[in-house]
Order: C-alpha cells, then sequence, then structure tokens
C-alpha cells in the first residue's frame, strides 16, 4: 500500500553534482506481478516520460495488484542534452548486460539491470522513433516467448512484429533474467505525439489488466486482433535529392505500390521508390531532403487486406483510458 521514490547513485558530472536512476516503486495492498516500465533508455526520445507520468496519476493503481516499478529516465545523461547516447558515445541499449568495471554505459546497464530489472516479474520499455524519425504505433516482442506474446496481444496497438533478441539490448538482457519485456515504439525522438502518447497509456493498462494487477473492465464490442508482422525492412533512398512521399504512418500498401518520388530542385532526374511487397508503413523519415542511402520507408510485411483495414481503422487511442 505505500509508494516510494528511491534515488541508486550512478555517479557524477565533472562539477561534482551527483547524477541518480530515480526509481519510483508502487506496492499494491494485495499480491500479484511486479511489473517494470522504463522509459528514455535513449535520452532524446521523451514520449515515453510523459506515457509513465500520466499513468502514475491514474485512480485504478489504488486498486493494484502486485508491484509497479517505474523508471521515466534511465539514460538522464542523454536526456539532460537531448542526445540519445551517453557522454562517451556509447547506446545504452547495445551495451546490457554492462559491467560495474566497464565504461559509464556499461556501469549504468550493469547498476539498472542487477537493482531494477531482475527484481521484476515482466517490463514494458518504452522508446519512439529516432531524431527526424517517427514510428506508427507498435510492439516487437519475442513471440515465441508465450508470456511475452500475451503482453504484445493485450497492448492492443494495431501492429506486433516478433523480433529476434538484440546482443546487448535491455530486452535480451531482460529474457537472460527470466524477465519477458516488450518493446513499444510510437512517435519521434524530441517530439510529443498525443496519439502515439495516448496509445501507449491505454496499452499498458490492458497489459496490466492482462496480468491481474488491474481490475478488468468489460467492454462492449468485439476487439480485432492485431496484424503480426514476421519480417520488417527500411528501403533507402536510391538517390540524392528532395523527397515527396505518398504514403503515411500507418498506410497499407501492396507490392510495387509507389511510396515516394525524389527529384533535384527543378524536378528533373526524378526516381521512384516502391513497396517491394504488401504490408503497413511503420517508420518513415520527416525530412525531405535526403541522401542516396538514406532510410526512408519502414515496411512490415504482412499478407492479406480485408483484415488489416479492419485493424487499422479499429485503433482508436482517443478513447478514453
Amino acid at each position: 500500500g505505500e509508494r516510494r521514490i528511491i534515488e541508486l547513485p550512478v555517479t557524477e558530472l565533472s562539477t561534482s553534482t551527483p547524477v541518480s536512476l530515480s526509481v519510483q516503486v508502487i506496492c499494491g495492498r494485495r499480491p500479484g506481478p511486479t511489473l517494470l516500465i522504463c522509459a528514455a533508455i535513449h535520452g532524446d526520445e521523451i514520449s515515453g516520460v510523459e506515457i509513465i507520468r500520466r499513468v502514475l496519476t491514474l485512480s485504478a493503481l489504488r486498486r493494484l495488484h502486485g508491484t509497479l516499478v517505474v523508471v521515466p529516465i534511465v539514460n538522464a545523461f542523454g536526456f539532460f542534452s537531448q542526445s540519445r547516447y551517453l557522454p562517451d558515445r556509447r547506446d545504452l541499449n547495445r551495451s546490457f548486460p554492462g559491467s560495474p568495471q566497464g565504461s559509464l554505459a556499461s556501469r549504468l546497464a550493469h547498476l539498472f539491470l542487477h537493482e531494477v530489472v531482475s527484481k521484476c516479474t515482466h517490463g514494458i520499455d518504452l522508446h519512439t522513433g529516432a531524431i527526424h524519425r517517427s514510428n506508427y504505433p507498435q510492439v516487437r516482442a519475442n513471440l515465441d516467448d508465450p508470456e511475452a506474446s500475451r503482453m504484445a496481444m493485450n497492448f492492443g496497438v494495431p501492429v506486433v512484429i516478433n523480433a529476434s533478441l538484440r546482443d546487448g539490448s535491455l530486452r535480451q538482457a531482460a529474457t537472460s533474467h527470466g524477465v519477458p519485456l516488450i518493446v513499444y515504439e510510437a512517435g519521434e525522438a524530441l517530439r510529443f505525439d498525443e496519439m502515439s502518447i495516448r496509445a501507449g497509456v491505454k496499452g499498458i493498462m490492458r497489459v496490466m489488466r492482462g496480468l491481474g494487477m488491474l481490475h478488468v473492465v468489460r467492454r462492449t464490442g468485439s476487439s480485432l486482433e492485431p496484424i503480426v508482422a514476421r519480417s520488417t525492412t527500411w528501403l533507402r533512398a536510391p538517390a540524392s535529392g528532395i523527397l515527396r512521399a505518398s504514403a503515411g504512418l500507418g498506410a497499407q500498401v501492396r507490392a510495387n505500390q509507389s511510396l515516394a518520388r525524389i527529384a533535384n530542385a527543378f524536378g528533373e532526374d526524378e526516381v521512384e521508390l516502391k513497396s517491394p511487397w504488401n504490408g503497413i508503413v511503420i517508420g518513415r523519415t520527416n525530412l525531405p531532403l535526403v541522401y542516396e542511402g538514406d532510410a526512408l520507408s519502414h515496411i512490415a510485411r504482412i499478407e492479406g487486406t480485408q483484415v488489416q483495414a479492419e485493424t487499422l481503422d479499429a485503433f482508436s487511442p482517443e478513447e478514453a483510458y
């Protein structure tokens, strides 16, 4: 029945100012799972910070079963400087499991994994697209893990990607400690996107209800299953120039459909970017100025058309939590 903020010392800045990992723990009055929700492992991916803030204000937590562990800002260094990385230029999400004698990124990864993640039974890691890139609301998980699959399907976003574990990632490290963890991706770095934020809050609540941590709300009507993608790919610019995109986030595309055109400032030497298969646009660049090889559109490969359209149309994050 208690709620506490715990400060885990990390290091000091060059000004001797201490830096800590701030963790809030909410203990329910009844037994249940211990769920971790974390954000800003990449310091410029700030939407997750707002998602967690909104979750912590919900009155439903007064009837919590189990324990909620939240870390709104894992990478405080990147958050301060509006950077994806730590001061040592390392990616924290490629530094797990870390080491207490390693680099700054390695030490922070070790602290977070052993003092926080390993104490939990389940986890949700909140991310966005990178600088000048936006992601359509999606969940990434190892669907071969029954518990991770259940969390991913309960989250309630249109697209679930069966993503393999990546070396050095938090998801891989959590899995090695027996903690099923899913990743929610939506929005853009250094920007708040209301649809993505609301979808994240609703998704977390659904997962908590699925785990038995919150009272289940009975709703009328049928809920559609998310679309499961087994493979994704970034399509890259075949030439440099000015981009005119014709397929936005969440768009359903068919094989050989035009996604964008690139031309020079005079409108000459135009080249076309086409989808290699049927799928959904789950990520895209927001910059119209591109160089050859730049990542432009992220396509989740999916077969079928009617079920996809119904699932995408039914996605309504604007509804109440």
